[in-house]
């Protein structure tokens, strides 16, 4: 084994003794992701769910508490959205970033069916920590090919990343996905993005074990803006 020069390792030593209280300071700046849920919408257990689906087991559990860090704020909170719905109007799109998350029937935005998306800009280069999704959670039911994307212009032309895809079949054009599918709870789908940085947010999928519209209740971004 090669060893050190006395310099080296003394150098080495002082260096690390002089980064560990901000490795400290970093680990205690930390905090529980302020998300405050919603009311279940339904108890029991789900209906059969057609055959090759892979969909992630309902925990009795919450779910652990997602850290970040200090000063996280829901940067999509009053954006107006859009959406690759056409039809859809913007005072019923508004809804989606309103922080009303209750599975009220009048909350869910209704999207036409086929894949399409909603998307936040978040109008400012920005921290993005987590981005947590409410489709609709009246019922047991999964949304299909759900791919969530950030960018970093509202034209989706720069640095577009998926953060999150579980359509392994490609069916929404976007590249085949690893991740699960998930039973739709008053807990959302919470998707860690580390804080990558980010100008908009865009969410894709394509109907539902029960309708093949796509249904939207609300939609959170949270970070800072970017330093």
């Amino acid at each position: 084994m090669k060893m050190l020069k006395p310099t080296c390792w003394m150098t080495a030593a002082v260096l690390a003794v002089a980064a560990l209280p901000q490795i400290t300071r970093a680990a205690e700046d930390l905090v529980p992701l302020p998300l405050k849920l919603p009311a279940p919408a339904f108890k029991g257990t789900p209906k059969e769910l057609p055959e090759g689906m892979d969909v992630e087991p309902l925990s009795d559990k919450p779910r652990p508490p997602l850290m970040v860090p200090a000063g996280c704020v829901n940067l999509a909170a009053g954006i107006k959205p859009t959406s690759s719905d056409a039809n859809a109007s913007a005072a019923k799109l508004a809804k989606i970033t309103d922080g009303n998350k209750e599975a009220y029937e009048e909350q869910i935005v209704l999207l036409r069916k086929g894949v399409q998306y909603v998307q936040i800009d978040l109008k400012q280069p920005s921290e993005v920590y987590a981005i947590v999704l409410w489709h609709a959670f009246d019922s047991s039911k999964v949304y299909r090919d759900v791919v969530v994307q950030i960018a970093d212009d509202a034209a989706f032309t720069k640095n577009v990343r998926t953060v999150f895809n579980n359509d392994k079949a490609n069916n929404d054009g976007l590249g085949a996905g690893k991740d699960r599918q998930y039973f739709e709870t008053h807990e959302g789908k919470l998707i860690a993005v580390k804080g990558e940085k980010a100008a908009a947010v865009r969410l894709y999928s394509r109907g539902s074990t029960e309708s093949a519209l796509n249904e939207y209740t609300e939609v959170e971004v949270w970070g800072k803006p970017a330093q």
